[in-house]
This record gives C-alpha cells, structure tokens and sequence, in this order.
C-alpha cells in the first residue's frame, strides 16, 4: 500500500510538467480567428471530445455541426479536423511543403520503436530516404514483376479456401503474407510462421496505439521514463512486448538473407538486392544505409500484408450482404474467362470487377482517418488561423460517404463507378483518398490495388459466398460492422464457401502454380 501515494504524487508531477510543456505549444495570437469547433474546458480543452473508438465517426459529426475544418485543443495541442477533400488537397497537395511532418508519438516512436516505418518518420532526410527506396521498389512500372508471385499465392489460397473453408480468414491473411515474403526475402512460408505471427502481433500493437489519445503517454511524454515495474505502468509493459515483436519483424528475416548471401544460397529477392547495392562494410555510411534497407523490407512486409487482408475480409462480408453484385460479378468472369482462372490483364475486360475493387475500398475503408499530419509552420486558410504544431487529420471515411458524390453511400454499388459498361472516370477514385495524400501518399498502393483484383477475381470465379448456417440450420446473419482502432476490418464472421460447380474444383486442382 506505500506505493500508492508514491504512485499519486509521481503521476501529478507528471501530469503537471506534461500540463506545462503543453502550455508552451497553445497558438501564437493572430487577428484570425481559429476555426470553429466544440467549445473546450478549461486546460483540458477538449479531452473529452477527442474519440478513441471509431474516431472518424464522431469527426464526420463534427464535420456535419462545425463545418469542413474542426478545431480541437487538447492540453495544449492544437487539431484540425478536415471534412472536405478539397480543403484537403489544398493543405496536403498545394501545400505540402508545410504540412508533411508527422506527430512524434511517444507511444509507437520511443517505447515501441516504431521507426522503422517511414510512413510515421518526420519530415526530413531519414523519411526521404526511406521512402525513395519503398518506392523504387513498389512504384507503377516495377509492380508488374510481382505478379507472379501474387498469382501463385492466390491460387494456394482457392485451394486451400476450397479443403478448409471455414479457415477462409486465416487463408487470407496466409495469402497476403506469403506473397510479400517471397518478394521481399525470398522465403516461402507456411500457416503459423513465427514471422508472420509477430508482424501480426506487431500490428496489433500498432492498431491499439495510433489511435489519438488512447494513451496518456501521448500527451505527456515524460510518462515514457516511469519504470515498468511501476504499479499501473501495464501500459508500458505492454509496449515493450509490443516492441519486442517489432524488433523481431525487423530484423530476423533480413538477417537470414545476409547469411543467405555469405553462403552464395539467398534466392531472388528485393531484399537480397537492396542488401547487394550496400557500400562496403568499411564506409562510413555503411550502416546508415543498411538500416535504410532493414526498414525498407520490414514496413514492405508488415504493410502489405495487414491492409490487403484487411480489404480481402471486406470483400468477403460485402459478398454476403450483396449477393446480387456476387452474381454480376461471376457473370462478368463467366464470359470473359470461359473456362479458365483469371490473370492480372483481364482487368481491362473486367470493369465490374474493376469497379468492386474501387467500391470495396470506399465502402469500408482499412484506414478511415489518414495518418496525421503536421503543420511544420503556422499558417492562414479561408480566413482561419492554423497554428504551428497543428495535428492535422483528414477523414477520408467521411469524403468516402458524402452523399453528394456517392448516392447512398452506406450501401455497396459497385455500378456507381460504371457508365455504359466502362468504368466512369468522372466518379472521384477511392484510391485519391484512401492511401493518402500528397508527399505522404502510400507508395505502395499499385501493388496493392493489384492484390485486391485478383483475390475477388479468383474468388468468384470459382466459389459461392453464401452464409453460415446456425445449430438449426437457419441463415446466421451478418453485421455490416467494423472493428474501431486506427486500421479498421470487419468484425470476425462465419460464412459458407462453396466451389460453383464441379468444373471449378477441377479448375482449382489443376490450376498451374508457376512453381
């Protein structure tokens, strides 16, 4: 029980040194006013309005109430909601020079060593570097190389789909992962690889921690310096489990091919050669780069597998609630297949398919809030006063379901991106929104739009979605519900997967692997 006072006093100087750093950071004065926003409480200002579960829920109300800018001051910190994509554009695109810093979160950043991800880095060289290699990997005209890889790993999934259906979840995410490793190490994996699970458990990590305000160690960083063996510091003991994952997903695999390539044995792969273009171990930015290299692969991984799993399982919930688009869908294949599995350049014949890996990206997004960005400066906007420091979101959930672009948008329609049996370029892309925007855009995205086309591709080609009966064998009914951390998928559901006909199991059994 002494501990008790002592942990009282410790957390109230804490909580009244975090509460002055803070106060240094309240906005300069400005004849401008800042823009509108719930009305705050003294010092805290408006804790209590800053959500943690389904955040962009509550900002589209605010965006609804208080208009397409939203201003929140939390213990000093200023935040501005955005509710608009042009007011987005004009502060992400136009002018990006002043808002591509990220918030330093104690959380991810210092006790979790999140770092390796460059998407979370600040401005400056370390982020750039990082992000020209991410990109020289996964940019437009290199994609391409990896659909072999991608083909192979989506015909181990209806095959596998097809002996196990009920598993279909964790052959999704076996899927995506397998496809990324090889690309990226060069290693074949197998159901419960040890690297896999802790990327998983990783990213579980990371959905529990980006949310804003979720811990307190966000808005007092000097809370990171309590010791773990302190009563109530579960939060930091949990983080540094959290961070023990990252360091595995980090460098474990990299290492393997390091001692790949000394052997003479490492097969094709982007890390062995990222890891062959290093300068010599004796120059002095030798391990600047090669830690350049360990982030590139890690994020490559961790990355593409979560999201590309995350959008698979909303395909698959979308198919449930809508099986009239499963049957447009199977009918597109049907005729343009005739007979055989799809490949990556069908997708100009295939619009349909086309325009439901545009609408299941909308319908549910994997990221409704865009990683925050920073004002590096303070600045002016429509009148509006944006201090320096600004954490500055855009709600990409709420520009995914504005009415006035996409009628009814709560509901799944593919045929919206679709005019007289093309796809309608006058329909804005998802894809402008949800990986991002301006310098911050997620270079990735090709690699993964392409993953998405050929999961429903194939999957509908040869398998019904249907749903999962009860003990009494009445249809068990699925919510169109979705999880609340910062990367968002449907709740866990049951369902039926069932080959169309006897053809399609023939097609599966013999589907060539590329080996």
């Amino acid at each position: 029980m002494d501990f008790l006072p002592t942990l009282a006093a410790s957390i109230s100087c804490l909580v009244c040194v975090g509460w002055l750093l803070d106060r240094s950071r309240l906005p300069k004065p400005s004849s401008l006013p800042l823009p509108p926003g719930p009305k705050g409480y003294p010092i805290i200002g408006n804790l209590f309005d800053l959500p943690i579960h389904k955040a962009w829920l509550t900002f589209d109300r605010m965006s609804k109430t208080y208009g397409d800018m939203v201003y929140l001051n939390v213990l000093g910190q200023s935040f501005l909601i955005l509710g608009n994509p042009k007011v987005t554009n004009d502060l992400f695109e136009k002018r990006s020079k002043n808002y591509s810093d990220r918030m330093r979160s104690p959380m991810l950043m210092d006790l979790m060593e999140w770092g390796f991800n460059f998407a979370l880095l600040p401005y400056g060289s370390g982020w750039r570097d990082r992000r020209r290699a991410f990109q020289n990997l996964f940019h437009q005209n290199i994609v391409n190389r990896y659909l072999p890889a991608q083909l192979r790993s989506i015909r181990v999934f209806v095959r596998n789909v097809m002996e196990s259906p009920d598993e279909f979840s964790d052959w999704i995410h076996f899927s995506t992962s397998s496809s990324i490793m090889e690309i990226i190490y060069g290693m074949k994996t197998e159901p419960g690889d040890p690297y896999v699970d802790n990327a998983e458990k990783a990213l579980e990590g990371f959905n529990e921690a980006a949310v804003p305000g979720k811990f307190l160690i966000e808005m007092f960083p000097l809370m990171k310096h309590i010791p773990s063996w302190f009563p109530g510091a579960g939060w930091k003991r949990q983080g540094l489990k959290w961070r023990d994952n990252n360091r595995e997903v980090r460098l474990n695999a990299f290492n393997i091919v390091k001692d790949q390539m000394n052997q003479g044995t490492a097969p094709p792969s982007a890390c062995r050669t990222l890891i062959g273009n290093l300068p010599d171990s004796t120059a002095p930015d030798r391990v600047v780069k090669e830690d350049v290299a360990i982030d590139t692969c890690a994020v490559s991984f961790i990355g593409a597998a979560e999201t590309s799993h995350s959008a698979a399982r909303v395909f698959f919930m979308a198919m449930l609630l809508n099986p009239e688009v499963q049957k447009k869908g199977q009918a597109e294949l049907d005729k343009v297949l005739n007979g055989r599995l799809p490949e990556a350049n069908d997708s100009p014949n295939l619009p349909y398919i086309s325009a439901m890996v545009k609408e299941t990206l909308r319908w549910q997004l994997v990221l409704p809030l865009a990683i925050p960005h920073v004002a590096i400066d303070a600045d002016e906007y429509n009148g509006y006063y944006i201090p320096k420091g600004t954490i500055v979101i855009g709600n990409s959930w709420t520009f995914m379901h504005d009415p006035e672009v996409y009628k009814n948008p709560d509901e799944y329609i593919p045929d919206r991106f679709l005019k007289d049996g093309e796809l309608d370029t006058s329909i804005p892309d998802p894809s402008t929104a949800i990986f991002g925007y301006g310098r911050r855009i997620c270079p990735g995205r090709y690699f993964a739009l392409n993953a998405l086309f050929l999961m429903i591709a194939h999957t509908l080609a040869v398998f019904d979605i249907k749903p999962a009966s009860d003990e009494n064998g009445n249809e068990m009914k699925v919510e169109n519900d979705v999880t609340g951390g910062s990367l968002s998928q449907p709740i866990p559901f049951r369902c039926r997967i069932v080959p169309r006909s006897e053809a399609a199991i023939d097609l599966i059994r013999n589907s060539d692997l590329m080996e």
